[in-house]
This record gives structure tokens, sequence and C-alpha cells, in this order.
């Protein structure tokens, strides 16, 4: 299976091909400018991997949640690859991939949790799925990091994601294990690749043109009043 994947929706902007032979990858923190970035690095793993966008079984496009305007670049581009090389997309979401990080280093469950800003968080809980990498114990919520309830029955799992850098005290909750590494994770193309890898294998794929962002919430900003509530509840 030969999988592209993209990310462009939080701080980091990542690219990564999926072959037979390898992954082939690279992920920057950039903050700002990926669309300016993300072909760039499209470009850069195409040409490690020696191979060309018509070559590929399909791309795994990263459909959020995160900021919203990454979101639609993530969105746009593999939509535009995808036309162009007439290939299959499949989404594979942030909360997905950051699990996945935590799966793969042995996590039997995961919750990922990343700063939705506004005194709001992103975040899901995962388990191990032998067959599909992994499976979601429920919907992906965004809200204040005071209302969160893991979806594990008091069960031990494994926390990861820049949400429990940015509110400590979720790492008060029962059962969650969060290392320093897991506290300033960041989604990456290259769990996307092989999370993609497994649902085009599965039949998956779709018509670009049916690749929807996944934002979650529509407010993008808060007013003056809302900011400095939040500014006090994190106090």
């Amino acid at each position: 299976m030969r999988v592209l994947a993209l990310d462009t929706t939080t701080e980091a902007c990542s690219a990564a091909i999926l072959t037979d032979t390898g992954l082939f990858g690279m992920a920057e923190e950039v903050g700002r400018g990926h669309a300016e970035r993300i072909l760039g690095m499209v470009d850069a793993v195409l040409q490690e991997s020696g191979l060309a966008l018509g070559m590929l079984d399909g791309i795994a496009a990263c459909i959020g949640p995160g900021a919203f305007t990454g979101v639609r670049i993530s969105v746009a581009v593999a939509q535009g690859l995808a036309f162009g090389a007439d290939v299959p997309v499949v989404a594979v979401s942030t909360l997905e991939a950051l699990a996945y990080q935590a799966i793969r280093g042995g996590a039997t469950r995961a919750m990922a949790c990343l700063d939705a800003r506004m005194g709001e968080i992103y975040w899901g809980c995962f388990s191990q799925d032998a067959a599909r990498g992994l499976s979601a114990c429920g919907i992906p919520v965004v809200g204040a990091a005071a209302d969160v309830i893991p979806q594990f029955a008091g069960a031990p799992f494994h926390g990861i994601g820049r949400g429990f850098g940015a509110y400590p005290a979720l790492e008060g909750l029962a059962g969650a294990i969060v290392t320093a590494g897991a506290r300033a994770a960041l989604p990456d193309a290259r769990d996307m690749a092989r999370l993609g890898a497994i649902r085009l294998a599965a039949g998956e794929g779709r018509d670009p043109a049916d690749l929807t962002p996944l934002y979650l919430r529509d407010k993008v900003a808060l007013t003056e009043i809302e900011r400095a509530a939040a500014k006090q509840a994190r106090r």
C-alpha cells in the first residue's frame, strides 16, 4: 500500500508517505505559514520515496479538529492532490493520530487532547484494535477541561496531546497516565499514513469531493468578557 498523508491542522505541519518498503516523513512546528510549507513537504517525501502522485493508492487527509484555517488548508490540499492524481482519499482526525501514537507506544487505551483555545479542549477516547489500529470509545468532543469524563469506566489510560500541557488539572483524572513526552505531543502525518493504509485496505476510500472538515464548533473568537472569564477560570 502506497499512501500519502498530510496535516496542517495544528502548530505542526507534516507530510508522510507509507510504501511497501518503508515510511518517509517530515514534520515541523511552524506556527504559521502552513499553506506555504505543506506542498514543499509533499514534494520532499515524494522525492525521498521515489514515487509520483499517480503511483499512490490513496491520500490520507487530516480533517481536524484543530485551527480553522489549518483544517481548511489540510482538506483542500488533500482534495486537490487526490483529484490531480485520480486517487481516493480517507479521513483521519487529529485525535485519532494522537491516540495512535500512544497505542503504538504500548497503550491499550488512550485519551487524546488538544488545546482548542477559548478555555476549551478537543478530546476523544480510543482503545487498541488489532485489526484497525484503534477504535473510538465515543464521539470527539469540544468543551471545558473541567467537564471531561473519560470514557473508560475508571480503567487506566494514557493521556496524550498538548491539551494536557495547557490544562494540568486533566492529569488528575482517574486512571490518567501522562508522560512528559505525551504532554508535548502533536499529531503527525506518519501516524495518519499508517491509519490511512488500514482504511484504504478495508475499502474505505472515497471521492475527494466527499471529504469534509471536522470542526466540532462554529465559534472562532471570544468576546472581551468571555476572554476575561476564561483567563480567570484558568488561574
